[in-house]
C-alpha cells in the first residue's frame, strides 16, 4: 500500500490521516494505511468484541478516506461485514457454551458493558426472537449484545449467520457511504475532521457515566433488597 504521505490527492485522502490526527480516528488511519482495506475489518472486528469502539465513526471514517482511490467501497463494506459476522460468532459461542446467565455474568465482569445493557439485548432477543438479530445489528447498544441470548438460546446456526451478514451489510454499507459522500465535500469536511476525537471522547465519556450511574443504582437496589429481606418479621 502506498504510504501515508505519498498518496495523490483525489478529493478526501489518506493523506489527511497525517494531518495531526490522534487518539482513534489516528489509530484507525495507522490500521488503514498499514492494511488497506483489510484494515477495516479489523476496526470493526475490535468493535464487536469492545462496544466503546464505535463503528458510527470508524466507517465514515473509512469511507470518507476512500474518496482517496486507495480504499475500494466494495471492500471496505465486505471486510467490515465478514468482521461483524466473525465477532458476532464468538459471542454467539460463548453463549452456546456457558448459557446466558454465566454469559451475561462474564461480560459484566469485564466492566466494558453494563448488566443493564446485556440484559436489554436479552430482552431483545426474548421479545422479537430471531429477526431481532436481522434488525438488531442497526441499533446501536443492541448490535453486539443479541448475539449472546441467540447462542444461549441455540438460534439455528445458519439462520444466526445469514441475519447477521445482512443487518450488517446493511448497516456498514450505509455508514461508509455516509463518510464517502461526504469525503465528496472535502473542503468543508477537512476543517472539522480535526475536532472527531473530541467527539469521540465525549461520546466515551457520558457511555462510561451512565455505566458508573447504572451500577450505583444496581448495587443500591440489591442493598435495599438485602436489608428489606433482614427486617425481623412484626409479632
Amino acid at each position: 500500500m502506498t504510504p501515508l504521505h505519498t498518496v495523490p490527492l483525489t478529493g478526501a485522502t489518506l493523506e489527511t490521516a497525517d494531518h495531526g490526527f490522534t487518539g482513534l480516528t489516528g489509530f484507525a488511519a495507522d490500521v488503514l494505511n498499514a492494511m488497506g482495506d483489510a484494515g477495516v475489518g479489523v476496526l470493526v472486528f475490535l468493535e464487536v468484541l469492545i462496544p466503546p469502539i464505535p463503528s458510527e465513526v470508524i466507517l465514515p471514517f473509512a469511507g470518507y478516506l476512500s474518496q482517496s482511490g486507495d480504499l475500494n467501497l466494495g471492500w471496505l463494506i465486505a471486510w467490515s461485514t465478514l468482521a461483524s459476522v466473525l465477532g458476532a460468532l464468538l459471542l454467539y459461542a460463548l453463549g452456546s457454551v456457558i448459557g446466558l446467565r454465566r454469559a451475561i455474568d462474564w461480560v459484566a465482569w469485564t466492566k466494558l458493558v453494563s448488566r443493564t445493557d446485556l440484559e436489554s439485548g436479552a430482552g431483545w432477543f426474548h421479545r422479537y426472537g430471531r429477526w431481532s438479530v436481522l434488525f438488531g445489528r442497526m441499533i446501536p447498544g443492541v448490535r453486539s449484545l443479541i448475539s449472546l441470548p441467540a447462542g444461549a438460546d441455540r438460534m439455528p446456526l445458519a439462520t444466526f449467520v445469514v441475519f447477521t451478514a445482512l443487518g450488517s451489510a446493511a448497516w456498514n454499507t450505509l455508514l461508509i457511504g455516509v463518510g464517502a459522500a461526504l469525503g465528496t465535500q472535502h473542503q468543508a469536511i477537512d476543517h472539522w475532521l480535526q475536532y472527531l476525537d473530541y467527539l469521540v471522547y465525549g461520546a466515551i465519556a457520558i457511555a462510561l457515566a451512565v455505566l458508573v450511574v447504572r451500577r450505583i443504582r444496581e448495587q443500591r437496589g440489591v442493598q435495599r433488597s438485602a436489608g428489606d429481606g433482614s427486617e425481623p418479621a412484626e409479632s
